[in-house]
């Protein structure tokens, strides 16, 4: 057999291989004995190989821990704009559900204000439709203040008729009636009740049902007789100008500069009565203007000094200790007041 081909020979080699395998037999060899040992022997080497393997595995592990943070921050972020919307739902829910509360509470409160008003208006229709209000001689009435300046315009004022009205016949309708009241160029032309307290009239009507509206009445503190020095008469000022809704006109130019408005006829069970009127205002809240007791006639003058000031219109009426005087209050809003103050001029027992 050639020598070149006998497998069993430990040197042979591939012919087409020569080479290449003795390239690699010489670096494998030198690997083995030299730079193996050199490579691997280096502490040099070896401890950086150490040290920059450390610093990629504290990157990857901080990347890791970055990555997890950030995630975790990620995460925080979307929970709290979750709870800032629902947050925000729920107030949007509470305001929208207190809306609605006002808006329905709004709507039923107009319901019964349109049928109190409704009621009222049928209530004065009937009681006007069947009262007879007389303008009457008065020849024998009794002059109160006949010391008035002969300019003034009292002795204009006495020459206009008094009214009378059958009270024991609106008494049979309300027991609690005590007179009539008539205020020039104003809707305010009702009978007037008289009752323990100043609250019942507030909310009931003239036939004493429950009604908003209330009716007119006299301060529970006053005599019937009209021997007070103040005597008062209240009302609601109501939106469709019933009650003392009208009062409101008499803070008009347009209406305290006609002298032909400036009285007030009440009509009573055992006499009739006119009042001139000496001043109007509105003011805050207050309880001084409705006084009706007075230690002495000085605290009188200065409480009618008071009052006489306040008027928006100088009418330029005396009034002194002497005088008894009828007040007319009213709202002219939830904080103020409309008052019109007179003084007794004439009168005529029935």
């Amino acid at each position: 057999m050639n020598k070149d081909y006998d497998t069993n020979n430990d040197n042979y080699i591939p012919k087409h291989a020569n080479d290449d395998n003795n390239q690699y037999n010489n670096w494998n060899n030198n690997m083995n004995n030299n730079n193996y040992n050199d490579f691997w022997g280096n502490d040099k080497v070896y401890n950086n190989i150490v040290n920059n393997y450390n610093k990629i595995n504290d990157n990857m592990h901080n990347d890791s821990n970055s990555d997890i943070n950030s995630n975790d921050i990620n995460s925080n972020k979307i929970k709290r704009i979750k709870r800032k919307r629902k947050n925000s739902k729920v107030i949007w829910t509470v305001i929208m559900f207190i809306f609605i509360f006002i808006a329905l509470a709004c709507v039923v409160k107009l319901i019964f204000w349109n049928r109190d008003n409704k009621k009222t208006s049928s209530l004065i229709d009937n009681i006007s439709s069947d009262t007879m209000i007389k303008e009457v001689d008065d020849s024998d009435s009794e002059l109160v203040s006949k010391d008035e300046d002969k300019n003034s315009d009292y002795w204009y004022y006495i020459t206009f008729p008094l009214i009378d009205v059958d009270i024991s016949k609106l008494k049979s309708k309300n027991s609690d009636t005590v007179g009539w009241i008539n205020v020039n160029n104003t809707n305010i032309n009702y009978p007037f009740v008289h009752y323990k307290d100043n609250d019942f009239y507030l909310n009931h009507s003239y036939d004493k049902s429950y009604n908003e509206a209330g009716w007119v009445f006299m301060d529970y503190r006053n005599n019937i007789n009209l021997d007070n020095k103040n005597t008062i008469l209240y009302a609601h000022s109501r939106l469709d100008k019933t009650m003392f809704g009208s009062l409101s006109k008499t803070l008009h130019s347009s209406w305290f500069t006609n002298r032909d408005n400036h009285i007030i006829r009440l009509s009573m069970e055992k006499e009739n009565t006119m009042w001139q009127i000496f001043s109007v205002y509105k003011i805050p809240e207050e309880s001084y203007y409705i006084t009706t007791k007075f230690n002495s006639d000085t605290d009188y003058t200065k409480f009618l000094d008071t009052i006489k000031n306040r008027s928006i219109y100088n009418f330029k009426t005396k009034v002194t200790a002497e005088d008894k005087i009828l007040t007319l209050s009213t709202c002219y809003s939830d904080t103020e007041r409309t008052v019109v103050h007179a003084k007794l001029i004439k009168r005529s027992k029935n």
